[in-house]
Formats: C-alpha cells, structure tokens, sequence
C-alpha cells in the first residue's frame, strides 16, 4: 500500500466521529512545552483561553508536559467553561499498568479541574502489555472518567498488535507527528487508519515552525491572503480524518490557525505543494519529537 491515493476531506466535515459517537473538532490547540515556566503559566492559560473564544476547543496535553504543569494551565483555561471543551490527554509509558493507568488519570483530572478526559491516550509504547493497559483505559471508560481512548507514536505494526488485543477495536485514534515536512505516514500508516475509519491527530503539524519560510508555501499564502501557517493547516485538513493540533500563545497566530478551516486550496496550490515537499517513496520510521 502507498500513500499515493490519500483520501480527501468532505468540505464541510469540521468534526470527525469517535467510537463513543463523540465528535472531536479537526482543528484545536496544542500544550507542549506549556507549563515548564510557572512565570508563564497565567500568560499561556489567556492564550488557551482566546483560542477557546475563536472556536479551538480541542486543547491537547499530556501528563508528561511539564511534568503535570501543561495539565494545571489547561484546567485554568478551561475553568467554568468545561462543557464547550473537548479534551484530550496521555499518559505515560511507566504509568500504563492497570493501576498505575487509572491513578495517573485520577490525577491528570485533579490537574485539569474536572470529572473526565474526552479521549485519553498511551503517549508511546512501553513495557507494559497493550492488553493490560486497554484493560485499565476501559475500567476508566466504565467509569466514567474518559469517553475515548487510544494512542500516539504508534506506527503501523504498532496499531495492528493493538488492534489485536481484546477491546483494541475500540481505539478512537493515533497521534503521530505529521505535517508537510513529515509526510513518512503516507506510505502506510495514514491508508491504514483511513482505511479503518480512525482518526489520526496531528502533532506539531507546523514542523515546529521550520517549514513556514519555505518560498513555495509563501507564495500560495500570499496568493489566498493568509499566513504560511493557515496554508500549511488547511493542507493537513484537506485529509480525510486528520485532526491538527497546533500550539501558540500569541493571539495573532491563533487567529492565523483559525483560519484553515475556512481556507480552500485548489489543485494548483496541492500540486505545488505535493513538489516543494514530496510525499514519500518508500517506507519510513516514524516520525517522533
């Protein structure tokens, strides 16, 4: 299987459906490297909150962001407003035994101010057995305390090893590291996921910025009248299930984030694009930051 046939997004589709029947926002927001400066904390809680306010109300974080700290901004962002936030956490490798699983999610809730995580995730694998840390994650489900859950970092042998195990079938998505500058799972692992309707959550979809000074994709933003990062977004959600969590705590570059989900790329812009940062040829390693 290649990724030469990427399957494309509906147009209007600005959520995609999880195995609960939730649906997650294709577009949100963000937290790594939040919550590592508590100097910045209050600062970055406004900036999550502004993002809320502009319609990203998925907000992506993790225990291991800030050792904690990530999680405490977030639940400060999101205080009062609970409701109109889809949120979604991971957990470490060394806490996905069933115990250790279900005490780290208690306390990723304390630090996020609430009574549930909407999708909760193995941040990479580990030592523990997938079947013991599915087992963990739906104890969680059944109680209440997440309504999805499922993985990151996961490459294709990865997910069908998962899939294999008893209540793998309800895994609600992978979030690998995918932008223009790391296109490696188009070979095989997107095709798969797409193929099984499940989502795939883009992390650090703006190549952590590097990409955004490439002439090609500065040309088609000034072309559309928007930023190089809205071009380098809205080319991610023209993929069929592909959900892109970008990061900011300037205003400014949230509005340009915002932005993607209304702009419409045409064929020359995709062609152009697909040659300033070609699809891959062959079988990669995953991407991982």
């Amino acid at each position: 299987m290649t990724g030469t046939d990427i399957r494309r997004r509906p147009a209007d589709e600005t959520r995609v459906a999880l195995p609960s029947g939730a649906a997650m926002p294709i577009l949100g927001q963000g937290t790594w490297g939040m919550g590592e400066d508590r100097r910045e904390a209050d600062e970055e809680a406004v900036a999550l909150a502004a993002g809320l306010d502009l319609g990203l109300t998925l907000i992506d974080t993790a225990e291991m962001y800030g050792e904690g700290g990530a999680e405490e901004v977030v639940g400060e962002a999101i205080r009062g407003r609970r409701d109109g936030v889809f949120l979604v956490s991971k957990v470490y490798p060394h806490n996905a035994g069933i115990a250790a699983a279900i005490e780290a999610c208690e306390r990723s809730l304390r630090r996020l101010g609430t009574d549930r995580i909407d999708l909760y995730l193995l941040h990479w694998q580990g030592r523990t057995p997938y079947a013991e840390t599915i087992e963990a994650f739906e104890r969680l489900r059944q109680d209440g305390k997440l309504v999805d859950w499922g993985v990151s970092n996961f490459d294709v042998d990865d997910m069908e090893a998962w899939a294999g195990e008893e209540g793998g079938d309800r895994t609600a998505t992978n979030q690998v590291c995918y932008s223009l500058s790391a296109r490696g799972i188009e070979w095989d692992l997107l095709p798969w996921c797409q193929g099984r309707g499940l989502p795939v959550m883009a992390y650090s979809p703006l190549g952590q910025g590097r990409l955004l000074g490439n002439t090609v994709l500065g040309g088609i933003a000034r072309r559309h009248g928007v930023a190089p990062a809205t071009v380098a977004l809205a080319w991610l959600l023209t993929r069929q299930g592909v959900v892109a969590i970008p990061k900011s705590s300037r205003i400014e570059r949230l509005r340009d984030h915002r932005k993607a989900l209304d702009l419409v790329l045409d064929e020359a812009d995709l062609a152009a694009l697909d040659q300033a940062f070609p699809p891959p040829r062959r079988k990669t390693s995953l991407a991982i930051l």
